[in-house]
Formats: C-alpha cells, structure tokens, sequence
C-alpha cells in the first residue's frame, strides 16, 4: 500500500502512466527555473480527482489528497523540484522531480525526470 500512496503522490501525488491523461499535440515545455515555477503555481490549485493541494511560494505544500491531510516542503535544486512529502502520518520522504507545463496541466515526473509522472490541473 505505500508503495502505491508514494505512486500516487508526485509532488504529492503521482499516479502510474496507464492512468495519466495522454499529453495532446501541443508539446510539454519543461520548468528550469524556479522563478517561472512559482509563477506558474501562485495563487492556483493543482487537482486531480481526490487531490487538491498548494504549492506555496514560501516552500510549503498543504491540501488533501483522498482524505487525508498533505503537507511537506518544497524547495528548488539544479534545475528540480524537490520536495519532503507527508500523506496523512506517512513520511513519503524526499523525491527531485522534473516539471513540465502545457496549458493548464502541469506534470511532475519523479527521479529527476525519469520515473514516473503525474499530471494535474492548475485552478
């Protein structure tokens, strides 16, 4: 089961490829900066069904991920999003992802781009 819940949680949540939406002809862009990823994430909801977190620009995560509580830290390292992630009283640990965007859904691919990825909407 945690193996799955760590699936499940990409930044917090990151769900196997067979359930990701496919990407459409417009091409994923990838975030380098993390100036332009807290552009991107301020003041916006990433969601999926039963996930609704924040990304803070002060390097916290909060909301709620298929009822329970999500909080953890983020911070930016060479080029990735890194992140500390607890799922209710499970320490997910840390995970340094690559961040793509296309339109309003933005993906994180866990391993530093090379595992797998989970695509939410920003609201």
């Amino acid at each position: 089961m945690r193996h799955l819940i760590s699936l499940c949680l990409a930044i917090v949540i990151s769900l196997p490829l067979a359930f990701s939406t496919p990407a459409a002809a417009e091409e994923f862009s990838t975030v380098q900066q993390e100036e332009s990823f807290v552009s991107i994430v301020d003041g916006r909801k990433l969601t999926r069904f039963g996930i609704n977190l924040d990304v803070m620009p002060d390097g916290r995560i909060v909301g709620r991920a298929f009822g329970r509580d999500v909080t953890g830290a983020w911070k930016w390292s060479s080029g990735y999003f890194c992140r500390d992630l607890f799922w209710g009283e499970r320490d997910l640990g840390p995970n340094c992802q690559m961040v793509k965007v296309q339109g309003n859904t933005i993906r994180f691919i866990s391993d530093k781009g090379t595992g797998q990825f989970a695509d939410l909407q920003l609201q």
